[in-house]
């Protein structure tokens, strides 16, 4: 079946039915072995920072959430955090945050600059949300190379149903854009199941990764959290989020995509699953265990075990068993 030539109706329809999926497993994780051969690669993700001006419905961070204690890590407490993954072999490091008004240009840059000059060899990628162009260019100019910013939902008025009033689809685009021409390795990506979500919506969010042509591509499961206004939706659909796995790698043959920590936490071998379905990246953590657990983006998060970048032998092991090599390296697009 080649699902490249299907009209959108067609796609849609795809989307809810399991008939086609082994057939899209295979096809997927052909793709993904003929480009990336049995490689897996791995980020050292820090979450440096669970406060956050926003207030998106689905998140566990939203500012009005009072039941979450809130953490900020100092620039010597992750800058550590990256000493000790660079020990244990990684040469990527993932930045990641709510949008913390502290963490302005004046905080970051010299961070990001530190980064780069303790190790010019790491990528180093971050994850904080909207910001100016000239914020955007200033963080390249340190030494920042990649970003992560998924766009969760291509279609506006899904958008606003997530949202507050003040978060627009059209400010979101903005800065991928803007981040794709200031030359960064850019990742998008969407929730799978999130509240109102129709079979099209996901469609749009396919043409709307092909009209930006991402290097990573993020998906994973709508979870809900307890202290949101979606606290009683139900949570996304693991064969979905693995079917689009599958379509995503078929698209988009040379991306970057992550089995992530919310396929974990749906599935307890949703890292496996994911492999099995075209993604190539995990993400362990290395963000202290002392604040790990109040990063709560959803209910359940994963938060040790495998998820643990200390333990990065015994998750080597773990995917050795599917035949998967965990490399360290930079891991770039091919």
């Amino acid at each position: 079946m080649q699902v490249e030539n299907l009209t959108n109706d067609q796609l849609a329809e795809l989307l809810v039915t399991d008939r086609y999926d082994e057939e899209l497993r295979r096809r997927a994780l052909a793709l993904r072995r003929k480009i990336y051969g049995n490689k897996v690669f791995v980020r050292g993700l820090i979450e440096f920072t669970n406060y956050c001006k926003n207030n998106c419905y689905y998140c566990g961070l939203r500012c009005e959430n009072k039941n979450l204690q809130r953490y900020r890590l100092t620039a010597d407490e992750i800058l550590q955090c990256a000493d000790e993954g660079y020990a244990l072999g990684f040469r990527t490091f993932v930045l990641q945050g709510g949008e913390d008004v502290y963490f302005t240009d004046e905080v970051l840059v010299p961070l990001v600059t530190e980064l780069h000059h303790r190790h010019p060899d790491v990528a180093i990628t971050l994850s904080v949300g909207e910001r100016s162009r000239e914020s955007y260019a200033r963080l390249r100019q340190a030494g920042a190379e990649r970003y992560l910013l998924r766009h969760e939902t291509a279609n506006p008025d899904h958008y606003a149903r997530l949202h507050p009033v003040a978060q627009t689809l059209s400010n979101r685009k903005r800065c991928l854009q803007d981040l794709k021409e200031l030359g960064y390795a850019v990742g998008s990506g969407f929730m799978v199941g999130s509240p109102f979500q129709t079979p099209m919506n996901l469609v749009e969010d396919i043409h709307f990764l092909q009209e930006l042509q991402p290097a990573m591509i993020g998906i994973g499961p709508f979870l809900s959290h307890r202290d949101t206004p979606f606290w009683n939706e139900p949570n996304g659909d693991l064969q979905l989020t693995l079917r689009l796995i599958a379509l995503l790698r078929i698209f988009f043959p040379h991306a970057l995509i992550p089995a992530t920590t919310a396929l974990a936490t749906l599935a307890e071998n949703g890292r496996e699953l994911g492999m099995a379905y075209g993604a190539n990246v995990l993400m362990p953590n290395l963000t202290p265990a002392v604040v790990r657990k109040q990063y709560l983006l959803y209910d359940n998060k994963v938060t040790g075990g495998v998820e643990d970048a200390q333990s990065l032998e015994q998750l080597k092991e773990r995917m050795a068993i599917d035949g998967w090599d965990i490399v360290v390296d930079r891991g770039d697009v091919q």
